[in-house]
């Protein structure tokens, strides 16, 4: 049996946000598409391993199976003596909260990563994630976190995150093969959340703000008849029959 953690190159203790980041840097490197070279049986094996650990029941089975076979035990790392989340914890400024964020994001603590997140947006005016990491931490780990906002209904949220990682992938491509799952996502959030869940209000400048991601004519008539809908309920009718206008010469 081959040991996926070994072909992704985690440890046995990696959290999913760990194990689904390794997963898109190997693939990037393996894909059929990305690469002349014989990689085709890599990539499968880099898949299985991935499927293995990515899923709660197939990554015990294997973990019981796997090690045990082998006469040892997985111990769990030596805690040091430092504290590095209790540090932050105890830290007010932006940059410390938003380490705290994704720290909490990738140690299985996901609940309180969304809720650092909801406070220091209501208690911070214009805080920025993207502005505290790397560009490749930001894309990767604000899109889990996207990702976790949208499980918890907070969709707003979710898609101003999204619309800053579409951005940056247009400026400059990171995510390639996944970008379509980026995509994906805030299409979910658009169509099919945002309404009725938040604001009128809040959904038009969320439909307005996607109008300018390049989603395509069929996606953008659709956001500009959600939004005559919303401008109609808002009693703006004239603002609703421009919005209609335009998506009619989109379809046609």
């Amino acid at each position: 049996m081959e040991n996926p953690y070994k072909i992704l190159g985690v440890p046995t203790n990696a959290t999913a946000a760990e194990i689904k980041r390794a997963y898109r840097a190997k693939a990037k490197l393996l894909h059929p598409d990305a690469s002349k070279s014989e990689t085709t049986e890599k990539f499968r094996l880099l898949v299985a391993a991935y499927e293995t650990l990515s899923d709660a029941r197939q990554r015990s089975l294997f973990d019981e199976s796997y090690f045990m076979q082998r006469g040892y035990r997985r111990y769990r790392e030596h805690v040091d003596s430092f504290d590095y989340r209790t540090w932050l914890l105890a830290r007010k400024d932006e940059q410390s909260r938003a380490k705290l964020i994704f720290f909490d994001l990738m140690h299985s603590r996901e609940d309180d990563a969304v809720a650092e997140f909801k406070r220091m947006n209501i208690e911070h005016i214009g805080f920025r994630l993207a502005k505290w990491f790397s560009r490749e931490d930001f894309m990767d780990y604000g899109f889990i976190l996207a990702e976790e906002l949208v499980l918890r209904q907070e969709y707003y949220d979710a898609f101003l995150l999204l619309e800053q990682i579409i951005r940056m992938e247009y400026s400059f491509g990171y995510f390639r093969h996944f970008f379509p799952e980026v995509l994906d996502l805030a299409r979910l959030v658009l169509k099919t959340r945002i309404e009725g869940k938040i604001s009128d209000e809040l959904s038009l400048d969320a439909w307005e703000r996607a109008l300018d991601l390049r989603f395509g004519k069929k996606d953008d008539a659709f956001f500009l008849r959600k939004m005559a809908l919303a401008y109609r309920r808002l009693g703006d009718a004239k603002t609703a029959r421009a919005c209609e206008e335009a998506a009619f010469k989109m379809e046609g």
